[in-house]
C-alpha cells in the first residue's frame, strides 16, 4: 500500500531506558511501513539533556507551541542515584514539569479498556478520565528543616516594600515546614482546559478540593472554576447536555467508587498524580493508560502515563528479552497522529491511528499479550509474549485490518 502522507510535522521527543527501545521498535514495525512520517526530532534522553544543560527540553516545548502537536517518550527525572549513574552536571528537573510549565497545560489521563482485563471495581463500565493541574502546589514548593525552637512565618512583600505576615507555627523544637504556591492565571488556564476538554469529549466534569479546611488556597480553586464556568461555559454545557459539579474531594472519591465511569475528574496537581495511578491500577495496568497534555490555546502533547521501565532496561542490556508492555506508548503515537490528521484534515491519518489502536486491542483480546497483562487477564487461553513478539503480532493484525 502507498504510505500515508503528512503535511505538518509532529514534534517527536525521544526518551530513556526501556521505553526508548520500545519507541524505536514501534516506529520501525508499526509506523514507518505505513506512514511517511514527518517529525521534528528532539532527543530528551538524559545524556543529551545533560549535554545541552536541559536546553533541548525547552526547545522541544517551544517547538510544540509552534506545530501544535507532540508525542513524547517516557523520560528519567533524575535523583541522587541517577546523578552518579549518568555523571550529570546537576540534578535536572523533570522534563514533564518543564514542558507543562511552558505549555501552561492540563494533563488528561484515561484507561484503555480491553476485553479480558477487567477493572478491580466491578461496577466501572466506562473509562474515567483524570484531568490533572500541571503547575504549582507541592511540585513547586520550598521546604525548610527547622533545627530547633523558633518562629516560622509566611511573609509577602508588596512592590512598595510593605509586608504582610502570617504565623505558620511557633516551634518548641525541631520540625519541618513547606511553602506552596499557585497563580490565578494558571488556575484559570486549568479550568478552561477542563471545560473545553469536557465539551470536546461530551462528558460531565467533576472537580473536588478541600475548601472546608483550606479556606483560602483550595477555596480559590473552587471560586475560579465556578466563575469561569458561569461566565464562559455554562450555556455551552447546557447545549451539549453535560454538567459541571463541584464537591469536596473526599465526596468525589466516594462517588467515583460507586459510579460506572464515563466522566472527567479534575484534580489539583498532587491529587491528580496519585489518583491517576490509582485509577490506572484499578482499571488493570499503568501501561494501559493514555495521557495527553492540553493547553488552553489548543496545543497537544501525547505520552505514556508510566515511567521508563528501568528494571526491564537493565535486563535488556544483559541480552535478556523483556516482556515490556508498549500499548501506552503506541497510543501516544496514535493520539498524536489522529490529532495531526484532524488539524490538517488528513482523514487517512486519522483512520490509520484508529486502525492501529484496533489492532492492539484485537491482539490482546485474542489472548496474546505481555506478561503484565497475562497475569491479570480473565481470558481462558493466554500467551505471554516478549515485547518483540507482541509488536509483531500487532503488526500482523494491523496488516489484516488494512487489507480490509
Amino acid at each position: 500500500m502507498e504510505k500515508i502522507k503528512m503535511t505538518t510535522p509532529l514534534v517527536e521527543m525521544d526518551g530513556d531506558e526501556m521505553t526508548r527501545i520500545l519507541w524505536k521498535m514501534i516506529k520501525e514495525e508499526l509506523l514507518l511501513p505505513f506512514v511517511d512520517l514527518k517529525t521534528e526530532y528532539y532527543d530528551l534522553g538524559l545524556e543529551y539533556r545533560n549535554e545541552t544543560n536541559d536546553q533541548v527540553t525547552i526547545d522541544s516545548a517551544n517547538a510544540t507551541k509552534k506545530y501544535g502537536v507532540a508525542v513524547k517518550c517516557a523520560t528519567i527525572t533524575p535523583n541522587a542515584a541517577r546523578v552518579d549513574e549518568y555523571h550529570l552536571k546537576e540534578m535536572w528537573k523533570s522534563p514533564n514539569g518543564t514542558i507543562r510549565a511552558i505549555l501552561d497545560g492540563t494533563v488528561f489521563r484515561a484507561p484503555i479498556i480491553v476485553k479480558g482485563i477487567e477493572p478491580y471495581v466491578r461496577n466501572w463500565k466506562k473509562p474515567i478520565t483524570i484531568a490533572r493541574h500541571a503547575y504549582g502546589d507541592v511540585y513547586k514548593a520550598t521546604e525548610l528543616k527547622i533545627p530547633e525552637a523558633g518562629k516560622c512565618e509566611l511573609v509577602y512583600t508588596k512592590e512598595n516594600g510593605e509586608e504582610v505576615r502570617e504565623l505558620i507555627h511557633a516551634f518548641d523544637g525541631a520540625g519541618i515546614v513547606q511553602g506552596m504556591h499557585n497563580t490565578e492565571k494558571s488556575i484559570r488556564s486549568f479550568a478552561r482546559s477542563c471545560f473545553s476538554f469536557a465539551l470536546d469529549q461530551k462528558q460531565d466534569l467533576w472537580f473536588g478540593s478541600k475548601d472546608t479546611i483550606s479556606k483560602k488556597y483550595d477555596h480559590t480553586f473552587k471560586d475560579i472554576f465556578q466563575e469561569v464556568f458561569d461566565t464562559e461555559y455554562k450555556e455551552q454545557f447546557e447545549t451539549a447536555g453535560i454538567s459541571y459539579m463541584y464537591t469536596l474531594i473526599d465526596d468525589i472519591v466516594a462517588r467515583v467508587i460507586r459510579s460506572e465511569g464515563g466522566y472527567i475528574w479534575a484534580c489539583k496537581n498532587y491529587d491528580g498524580d496519585v489518583m491517576s495511578d490509582m485509577l490506572a491500577t484499578a482499571f488493570g495496568s499503568l501501561s494501559m493508560m493514555t495521557s495527553v497534555l492540553v493547553s488552553p490555546d489548543g496545543v497537544y502533547e501525547y505520552e505514556a502515563a508510566h515511567g521508563t521501565v528501568q528494571r526491564h532496561y537493565y535486563n535488556y542490556q544483559k541480552g535478556i528479552e523483556t516482556s515490556t508492555n508498549p500499548i501506552a506508548t503506541i497510543f501516544a503515537w496514535t493520539g498524536a497522529l489522529r490529532k495531526r490528521g484532524e488539524l490538517d484534515k488528513i482523514d487517512a491519518l486519522c483512520k490509520f491511528a484508529n486502525q492501529l489502536e484496533k489492532a492492539c486491542l484485537m491482539t490482546i483480546e485474542s489472548g496474546k499479550m505481555t506478561k503484565d497483562l497475562a497475569i491479570i487477564s480473565t481470558l481462558e487461553e493466554v500467551a505471554a509474549l516478549n515485547s518483540r513478539e507482541f509488536i509483531a503480532e500487532i503488526r500482523r493484525n494491523l496488516e489484516q485490518i488494512l487489507e480490509g
